[in-house]
């Protein structure tokens, strides 16, 4: 039957009722979701804890392989346990004479990183197609990959030296990478 309104009674009836239970159950959705966000820092896996990280990696800001040197490290079964530091042209920013804030700040982070989390190696991972090389050398090694091959060697070779001449307790690993993500280890 009609309500002098002109809507049907049992429809406003219903109308009401699923819009309370709708609304309960959006709120006990809401209430469940934030449990679980409050819960997921306890219950997702935690980076390691200070003092357990091995490794601290130099590498390039070229922002195409940031996911090829996540995904890297990520092989070797060192996600989120490895200390990184990111200089333009990797070697070559922390040896560069035009930027000499930037190698003080690489010898600063690998002291720290001593004493902090007590890293017992360093990589080094240039990347092939580097543009730290072209801004700071003047040189587009990319046409002649032998040669890109050789001037990335003899950067990552000097700070290989250097890293063991401050600190001979520590390893030294030196690669190159591809734009592909592949990685070439650079004998020093």
């Amino acid at each position: 039957m009609d309500h002098p309104t002109g809507h049907h009674h049992g429809c406003c009836q219903g109308g009401h009722n699923g819009e309370h239970s709708s609304r309960r159950g959006f709120l006990k959705l809401a209430t469940l979701g934030a449990g679980v966000t409050l819960m997921a820092p306890l219950t997702m896996s935690r980076p390691a804890l200070a003092g357990s990280v091995d490794t601290l990696l130099l590498s390039c800001m070229d922002y195409r392989l940031m996911g090829h040197v996540a995904d890297y490290m990520n092989a070797r079964n060192m996600q989120a346990n490895y200390d990184h530091v990111i200089l333009a042209g990797a070697s070559l920013g922390a040896l560069t004479d035009k930027k000499p804030a930037w190698g003080e700040a690489f010898w600063d982070h690998v002291a720290v990183a001593k004493d902090l989390h007590h890293i017992k190696r360093v990589i080094v991972m240039d990347h092939r197609d580097c543009g730290a090389y072209k801004v700071f050398l003047g040189m587009d090694l990319s046409p002649d990959p032998a040669k890109e091959a050789e001037v990335h060697g003899q950067y990552l070779t000097r700070l290989k030296a250097m890293v063991k001449e401050r600190h001979p307790d520590l390893e030294v690993e030196l690669l190159l990478m591809g734009l592909d993500g592949q990685v070439e280890k650079v004998a020093a």
